[in-house]
């Protein structure tokens, strides 16, 4: 009598119990998904900091007819709400999915499709209002999107690779930022001994055909996600019936059952808004606080963001593996928030853009020590498997809130007290991220 056993390296789900509790079972190949995960994840992160570091606050500006801190505050805040609730919704939908398709990947690709129209109706937005309530829309859509994506790393990634899947979706925020920031931005030839812009093509890219681009690439990389690493089919997995009270009751985690959740939730939340408050606001920064000419912001934003994302990446590359080999997170959390804090305060010693140049130099690579672990110890801290997509929709505002919500904290602090103090105020939230990582106990 012969066993059939599943294949090396691949997951579904099964009942764990009485109470149907959803466990996983390795069965998926994961050969293409350390090609199709981090591609997904570089369209997504192309959409955040392609739109929020370039195309909104350009938009803003032809639409007040200046850089009204104001007005890029108002516009990032107005959707929100939206944005952030949208996760967990998206990620609890996901759960209850029963398709041929699996779970995730009918969300997947709906979201990227609704998205992406989201996208050309915000690109004739010619009111703050109508930006605003478009880039809301824009982020409770593709919150589902990030929802359904991150909890394809519970559903099947085996502990063992955590540290390198990790890695590989660490990657999105800093490719997607290179990305952007050669095509929207440009990069100044001088920096490299060349002459003129590398990339930008003139400012094409720095408007409406701009978002019709990116919507373009998030749909491609949701189709080549979906198709080359499918999901399994969930309509044999147990159904629940739908019951709005039990639906809404799901969201809340009880901190006291689950301590390591809510620290690992409060530790990224600090992390990312410390460095989201500075790189969302870099165009304007660079602008009214360096004193970058206009003529040469937007190459010398792009070189800034490619200098940063080539150093997180190089962060990232030899981190994730070793966090594998060595078995421990946390110090690698820890050294990323000491990092990022003494990284920020190298533009206040030194005001220039060589101050600054030093600033994405350390702060990159801070970044990406932070990034090479991040969803390694999320995931090993998720209260229950039945829940991946909801639990990491939860987790996930403390990643997409930072990013949404940064502006709007700019705005203040700079209003209060002027472009320099973003330094010591964003220094000071990503140290404390870091620390209270050490709360968490049942990750080392």
């Amino acid at each position: 009598m012969s066993t059939l056993l599943p294949e090396e390296g691949s997951s579904v789900l099964a009942p764990g119990g009485p109470d149907e509790v959803m466990r996983p079972v390795n069965r998926y190949r994961l050969g293409p998904l350390y090609v199709t995960l981090p591609l997904a994840n570089i369209a997504l992160y192309l959409l955040w900091l392609g739109v929020g570091s370039f195309l909104l606050p350009i938009q803003v500006a032809q639409i007040t007819g200046t850089n009204d801190t104001g007005a890029l505050s108002t516009a990032s805040t107005t959707g929100a709400i939206l944005a952030t609730v949208g996760n967990p919704i998206f990620g609890q939908l996901s759960d209850r999915t029963r398709s041929r398709f699996g779970r995730r990947a009918p969300w997947i690709l709906l979201c990227a499709g609704m998205g992406a129209l989201a996208l050309i109706g915000q690109a004739h937005a010619n009111s703050i209002a109508m930006l605003g309530l478009s880039w809301g829309v824009v982020q409770f859509i593709m919150n589902g999107y990030q929802a359904a994506l991150t909890a394809c790393m519970p559903d099947r990634v085996p502990q063992s690779k955590y540290g390198t899947f990790s890695a590989l979706v660490g990657l999105g925020v800093p490719l997607g930022t290179i990305v952007a920031a050669l095509v929207i931005g440009g990069v100044p030839g001088s920096k490299f001994g060349l002459d003129g812009v590398i990339g930008g093509f003139g400012g094409r890219f720095a408007g409406e055909k701009g978002y019709y681009l990116i919507a373009a690439c998030v749909v491609v990389a949701a189709l080549i996600f979906t198709v080359v690493s499918p999901d399994t089919s969930a309509r044999d997995l147990p159904r629940q019936k739908f019951d709005l009270r039990a639906f809404l009751s799901n969201f809340w985690v009880n901190p006291k059952e689950h301590p390591d959740f809510i620290w690992a939730f409060l530790s990224r939340l600090g992390v990312m808004l410390g460095y989201f408050v500075v790189l969302t606001y870099n165009m304007y920064l660079l602008a009214d606080y360096i004193k970058i000419p206009p003529q040469d912001l937007l190459p010398t934003v792009g070189f800034l963001m490619i200098v940063n994302a080539v150093c997180t990446i190089a962060a990232v590359i030899l981190i994730g593996p070793l966090v594998d080999r060595v078995g421990r997170m946390k110090p690698f959390v820890l050294a990323s928030g000491i990092g990022a804090a003494l990284a920020l305060t190298l533009p206040m010693i030194s005001p220039t853009e060589g101050g600054m140049v030093a600033y994405n130099v350390a702060g990159g690579v801070a970044f990406g020590v932070y990034m090479a672990v991040d969803m390694a110890l999320i995931t090993k801290v998720l209260p229950a498997t039945a829940d991946a997509g909801k639990d990491m929709g939860l987790i996930n505002i403390a990643n997409a809130g930072p990013q949404i919500l940064a502006p709007t904290v700019a705005g203040w602090i700079v209003s209060a007290a002027g472009y320099e103090a973003l330094f010591p105020v964003a220094a000071a939230v990503s140290l404390a991220g870091a620390v209270l990582v050490l709360r968490v106990r049942g990750v080392r």
